[in-house]
């Protein structure tokens, strides 16, 4: 998800010294030795490696500024992959870094094949993923198509004349009522914020569509042109070694062909919805979710899948921006066994439900399990465009102790895990105060102040204190919040109770202990309304039991009996700092947002 207006995210890793196994509850026998990973280059061990996957989004931007100028680079990602190895990441997904005019920062393309100056070069490109290679995590990239900047070549061709043999790649049309001397009116009434998705164009007196900005008008992919271009240009990253396509805002693909009028959206009392800038919100049901992208990916899929057949099969995983509705939604984005689409579409019905409210979560991570026909779900919280998790969990006061919540849901849940930069070490949304501060134009510009903008989620990386918290010598793009004096990587490092030793914690555990990489979850005390409680268990391994408290107040739970085994002794992996080890199931004892993790015995 990016502009507002959508209608809509292997074996070991990291040693952890017996101090930080101390003070987590993690036990030392539990740790591994470092550098055990398999080795990536081999087709049996790079095969399914997403299956049980952590990725980390990076925003490029805003990552580590390497030059001075203020912009996080690729050479500030390659500088910092120690680190990311360290988390335990398995890939990194990049959002957009190819050449843009940056309306939307990257998601206007306007070069498919290139990488942005401000971000580097290609070489820069190439080095970085040869480094993180080494380090065995792969690199995912953003692919847009959708739509493009209003300055690629594409649309400056495309606008340049009726007859050009670039116009019928967007979608162009005639005004209503349009005259020799009137443009006349939007061909239907698309749009969103009060703003029409059309936009005239004088010299060829036509209206183009832009289900985004003015500044990223739609490709026709009834056009397939279309198709063929952009399965040469993932070759051309497959080429030059990336693992991966994320791929934004897929379901805007294909619009109504007939351009028919949307209908408005109304609650359930029957009155107009109204958006961030007052104006009503249409249903957008004619600008997306048509059955032909579904043919698109089926035949993108295949393309991937054959790239590199021969040498390294299902390696390479294709991510979805979906915002399916319910769970049953969700599941036709993975496709038909015999034709597939996405391997790991995003979960959003778990991603926002925005609410610490056990019933849901327990219900929708449920389903992930139950009703995905065995495929693998991707748990996200946190993106871009998405104030962070603080804003929408946190009460301002138990704000760490939450993120503990939301991180063992996210990484002790089955599936895979996709978490956002900064969110290990419990950065916080910090919006402009001004409107003459916002960068996010797109946003917080046009709709000031009802709505900030989204450069509160997209605050530089805090390294350290210093100046800037470590991210540039120069003037940062955005500014660095005040936060950063006691939230940055430095010291949290070697504080075994903090939030970044507990997200590599986590993903330890995730990556070694068996029934968290193989397990099937199975919900446990399910009429408790505060504490979210659940197993992992698969056959011939010790199950193991995780426990999370929703409230603010002291919880105990009982998880002894079906479908839990009867006794048993656990066997502390993670818990809470403050927290008791518990011996039994019949009595786990929880502290305010405390979260407890154990293995049977």
């Amino acid at each position: 998800m990016h502009p507002i207006g959508r209608s809509k995210f292997n074996v070991a890793l990291t040693i952890l010294s017996l101090m930080i196994c101390s003070a987590t509850g993690l036990e030392a026998a539990s740790v591994t030795q470092p550098n055990k990973r398999q080795t990536v280059g081999t087709a049996a061990s790079e095969r399914n490696w997403w299956k049980n996957a952590v990725i980390y989004e990076v925003y490029p931007r805003s990552f580590q500024d390497t030059n001075g100028d203020g912009i996080g680079d690729l050479n500030g990602i390659t500088e910092h992959l120690d680190y990311l190895q360290k988390l335990g990441v398995d890939a990194i997904w990049l959002t957009p870094i190819y050449p843009s005019p940056n309306a939307d920062f990257g998601y206007d393309v306007a070069d498919y094949r290139d990488i942005s100056p401000e971000y580097g070069s290609l070489d820069d490109f190439n080095r970085m993923v040869a480094e993180a290679k080494k380090r065995h995590i792969r690199v995912i990239m953003d692919m847009v198509m959708n739509h493009t900047s209003d300055e690629n070549a594409w649309f400056v061709q495309s606008r340049s004349s009726r007859t050009d043999p670039y116009r019928n790649w967007y979608v162009w049309h005639d005004g209503k009522g349009e005259t020799a001397s009137s443009q006349g009116a939007p061909p239907n009434n698309w749009g969103a914020f009060g703003r029409s998705s059309w936009e005239w164009d004088a010299e060829t007196r036509q209206y183009y569509y832009h289900h985004f900005s003015v500044h990223q008008p739609d490709l026709n992919w009834y056009n397939p042109a279309i198709e063929q271009e952009f399965k040469e240009i993932v070759s051309y990253w497959l080429n030059l070694g990336v693992g991966g396509f994320r791929f934004d805002a897929i379901e805007t693909l294909f619009e109504d062909p007939n351009l028919q009028n949307e209908a408005p959206l109304l609650d359930k009392n029957g009155k107009p919805v109204l958006d961030p800038s007052g104006h009503p919100r249409l249903q957008r049901t004619k600008e997306g979710d048509f059955p032909q992208v579904h043919t698109v990916m089926r035949q993108m899929r295949a393309h991937v899948d054959a790239f590199d057949a021969n040498q390294f099969p299902g390696t390479r995983v294709l991510i979805g921006e979906l915002f399916a509705r319910d769970t049953s939604d969700l599941l036709k984005w993975y496709g038909p066994p015999q034709t597939p689409e996405f391997e790991l579409p995003m979960d959003m019905p778990v991603a926002f439900i925005n609410k610490l409210d056990v019933a849901t979560f327990r219900e929708r991570i449920a389903e992930s399990e139950t009703k995905l026909g065995g495929n693998v779900p991707l748990l996200v919280f946190d993106n871009h465009d998405q104030p962070r998790m603080d804003v929408r969990y946190g009460d301002g006061v138990h704000d760490v102790a939450i993120q503990r919540v939301l991180s063992t849901i996210l990484l002790a849940s089955g599936g895979a895990s996709l978490m956002y930069y900064g969110d290990e070490i419990g950065m916080k949304t910090t919006p402009p105060t001004r409107k003459e501060d916002v960068k996010d134009r797109m946003g917080g510009l046009a709709n000031w102040p009802r709505f900030k903008g989204r450069d509160g989620e997209r605050t530089p990386m805090q390294w350290t204190d210093g100046s800037n918290a470590g991210f540039t010598t120069g003037s940062p793009w955005l500014p660095v919040p005040s936060t950063a004096a006691s939230v940055n990587v430095k010291a949290e490092e070697g504080d075994p109770g903090s939030l970044l030793t507990w997200y590599r914690t986590l993903i330890h555990l995730k990556k070694t202990i068996p029934a968290l990489e193989q397990g099937r979850n199975t919900m446990l005390d399910t009429q408790n309304t505060k504490v979210l409680s659940w197993m992992r268990r698969a056959p011939g391994i010790p199950v193991v039991l995780i426990s999370v408290n929703f409230t603010a107040e002291p919880q105990t739970v009982d998880l002894a009996g079906p479908p839990a085994p009867a006794n048993g002794a656990l066997k502390t992996l993670l818990k809470s700092p403050g927290e008791s080890s518990p011996s039994r199931l019949e009595h786990i004892e929880l502290e305010p947002f405390g979260v407890y993790i154990g293995q049977v015995q």
